[in-house]
């Protein structure tokens, strides 16, 4: 059993004063408890039905890949603008400081499809909630949202209200 508070470093006041950063970076530094934490999240969404995964950049892309490989569904990227050659369909979502746009390709969900959401961290919501949009927007389900670590007291959960969400460990 690995434990995962092990491969996780706060930085206190980044990006600014007040916030602590949580930086998993040692955890994909490790194969062993990369492995071990794909290895377990994969059980906890495998009977979701999902026909698809997407995620956001750029951190939801540390775990999104390695877990569609694993679960054998495509991978869907979400990013910022500017970064999908293709046409895209687009959201605005509120950050902790502010507001930003997601953009998916359109055509790359469909409303025959059922969705995991996946990033690494909860903390607020608005990300996971913009990405949930971008889904539903293209007509498929949300099959659950799912993070590695969710900050409970930053009340994310709250956002993605009315879908499952599931979390590997919350702080």
């Amino acid at each position: 059993m690995i434990n995962f508070d092990d491969y996780i470093i706060n930085i206190p006041d980044f990006p600014k004063k007040g916030v602590i950063f949580r930086d998993i970076t040692p955890l994909l530094a490790n194969p062993k408890a990369y492995s071990y934490a794909i290895d377990m999240w994969s059980e906890k969404l495998a009977g979701f039905g999902a026909t698809k995964i997407v995620a956001a950049e750029s951190r939801g892309f540390f775990f999104a890949p390695a877990m569609a490989i694993k679960l054998g569904l495509p991978f869907v990227p979400v990013r910022k603008k500017g970064k999908l050659p293709r046409k895209t369909i687009s959201v605005e979502f509120d950050l902790e400081y502010g507001t930003d746009m997601l953009f998916m390709h359109e055509g790359d969900v469909s409303s025959q499809d059922k969705v995991i959401v996946m990033d690494d961290i909860l903390a607020t919501g608005g990300t996971a909630d913009g990405m949930c949009r971008l889904v539903e927007l293209s007509g498929a389900k949300v099959a659950c949202c799912t993070f590695f670590m969710e900050l409970v007291d930053l009340k994310g959960r709250e956002k993605l209200s009315g879908r499952d969400v599931v979390s590997i460990i919350k702080k």
